[in-house]
């Protein structure tokens, strides 16, 4: 284990501001990383702003960076702003925030960084002409100037390509079901499409040629193409279409597709309409769907109609073992005494009509209900947890924080999780401890581990400990990390927490008690290890090496 031990960083601080109202570009950019390498990021942040001040781009650069890691993206836009006509590191992260806020006055701030040579703002370029559905532009833009060391370039330019083979291959193959009139030929040509739904929703503007396609087959009189494009259409979100989606799903259902009627349930649920749900899943179960035969079960049990949910359970596979399993879930809900309140969903309509009312608890409570029991999905959820965590329910701001992180929709969920932390939600805490820990700002999740550890968790209590072991405050680490082995000897976390507890007793002299933790933790240390990147070794400079501890304290033990 490794901790920096700089000299004054006042003076070091000093020197940086110097250099910077010098001009001294070189010296500035040295000093900071060495504020940044240290970890001394508080210490740091006056000094970056006098250095700002004075003209120095990457102290406003780094600051920025700091700044909206904090959580303040105002205060971050503005020094990017102050410096992004003259430098492209604040060209690309002026961008980068921008993107981030879906403000397109991003795109001339990536270009004004490819014009000072940035390579990372050529790529958000090209990345952007996809998005925009250019995708045969892009690739050609990417390889303009590309030199032979431009290796991220050609990371993407082989996925537009390869996404670009993929469409071809589809419109050849319809061009051919187009010619013999095969409606079945002409759905299987589809059939790549249906692995790119992640770069649909990296990548919206793939989806205007990709319907082009659905709009083809269907044409032909494909009823599962009209299905396919419905599912396209809502999974890509940028703007609501839901009625196209149902309405494409209605003319396949009269077509004589029963697939199409348990789509329409599918939607309907993650949508929070269990009525309209199980009006189609009972349409397609009647033609003896099994898929919507274990939704109607699934259904009639979370709505404690178990005789019903038993039936349509049985329909769906007398003899499974998932069958099994629902049959005896079933069973145990009938023994309960007293419904939870969470999965009473007889209380749904009186919620929505306070929640339209105007209380936004029962619009959090509703929407809630349905996520977690209902079957609905979290980006459907989303306005009804938002007003109670605007008006400040700690709660309520976490668990859409957790909705967004569900929805794998960083910026909302980091924002929320923040919201959440700093009204004292000790979960949310520990998240914003993870978010600093990814950005390498110790200080700060050191402070927020802090803050979740007063719930009495023996994880957030080890993550603090162990930070502060870290930079040798070995007497505030002490209680912590005796906590979290206490809490954690048996758990995931025990032999880590039993590596630094045992570090932190033999720096402090008591090296006898260390002994039999640091044994422990020793023998099992690369259990440790493999949780961590194996590549970051700026982390992994950071931990304590059991065996040595071990050798010392076992030493200064028997000296005793």
């Amino acid at each position: 284990m490794t901790h920096e031990s700089p000299r004054d960083p006042r003076s070091k601080g000093e020197e940086l501001v110097a250099a910077a109202q010098a001009g001294d570009r070189e010296t500035a950019r040295r000093l900071t990383g060495a504020f940044v390498q240290g970890g001394h990021i508080d210490e740091s942040i006056p000094y970056w702003e006098r250095a700002a001040a004075a003209g120095d781009a990457f102290s406003a650069f780094t600051l920025a960076r700091y700044r909206k890691i904090r959580g303040d993206r105002s205060a971050a836009e503005r020094l990017y702003r102050g410096a992004a006509e003259t430098d492209a590191g604040c060209a690309y992260g002026l961008g980068t925030l921008l993107r981030e806020n879906a403000d397109p006055e991003a795109a001339h701030w990536f270009r004004r960084g490819w014009e000072m040579g940035d390579l990372g703002c050529k790529i958000e370029l090209g990345k952007l002409l996809v998005r925009e559905g250019e995708l045969d532009e892009a690739p050609k833009f990417l390889m303009s100037d590309a030199g032979i060391g431009d290796i991220a370039v050609f990371r993407w330019v082989e996925l537009f390509e390869r996404i670009r083979g993929d469409f071809d291959l589809v419109a050849a193959d319809l061009a051919s079901a187009e010619e013999d009139g095969d409606a079945e030929a002409a759905a299987d040509a589809l059939y790549p499409l249906s692995d790119m739904e992640r770069h649909f929703r990296d990548y919206p503007g793939l989806l205007d040629e990709a319907e082009g396609y659905y709009r083809r087959a269907a044409a032909l009189g494909s009823a599962t193409a009209l299905v396919n494009h419905a599912i396209r259409v809502e999974e890509v979100r940028t703007r609501d279409r839901w009625p196209e989606a149902r309405e494409l799903l209605l003319r396949a259902h009269e077509q004589g597709y029963d697939g199409a009627a348990y789509v329409l349930g599918v939607l309907h649920e993650q949508r929070g309409d269990l009525a309209e749900a199980e009006r189609w899943y009972a349409d397609a179960a009647a033609a003896d769907h099994e898929s919507a035969q274990w939704n109607l079960g699934i259904l009639c049990k979370r709505q404690r109609r178990f005789d019903e949910a038993e039936l349509w359970f049985r329909k769906a596979g007398e003899n499974g073992e998932d069958v099994a399993d629902q049959l005896a879930a079933v069973a145990r809900l009938r023994e309960e005494d007293e419904v939870p309140t969470y999965r009473d969903l007889r209380r749904l309509p009186e919620l929505r009509e306070r929640a339209e009312a105007g209380d936004v608890q029962a619009g959090y409570a509703y929407g809630r209900m349905l996520h977690g029991w209902g079957g609905a999905s979290a980006r459907h959820m989303t306005g009804w947890f938002e007003p109670a965590a605007e008006a400040g329910d700690a709660e309520a701001a976490f668990r859409l924080g957790e909705l967004y992180k569900e929805l794998r929709e960083p910026e909302p969920r980091d924002h929320w999780h923040r919201r959440a932390a700093e009204l004292g939600h000790h979960e949310a805490c520990f998240a914003m401890g993870l978010l600093s820990d990814h950005h390498k700002d110790w200080q700060e999740s050191e402070r927020w581990y802090l803050r979740s550890a007063e719930s009495g968790g023996g994880l957030a209590a080890m993550f603090a400990g162990k930070l502060k072991a870290q930079r040798a405050a070995y007497a505030e680490a002490e209680p912590l990390l005796r906590h979290a082995w206490q809490e954690g000897r048996e758990r995931p976390y025990g032999v880590e927490a039993a590596g630094y507890y045992g570090t932190v007793l033999h720096r402090l002299g008591r090296s006898a008690e260390a002994v039999p933790l640091l044994r422990t933790a020793a023998g099992r240390w690369r259990e440790v290890r493999r949780r961590y990147d194996p590549q970051d070794l700026e982390l992994l400079a950071r931990m304590v090496d059991p065996a040595k501890e071990l050798a010392e304290a076992e030493a200064a033990s028997a000296a005793e």
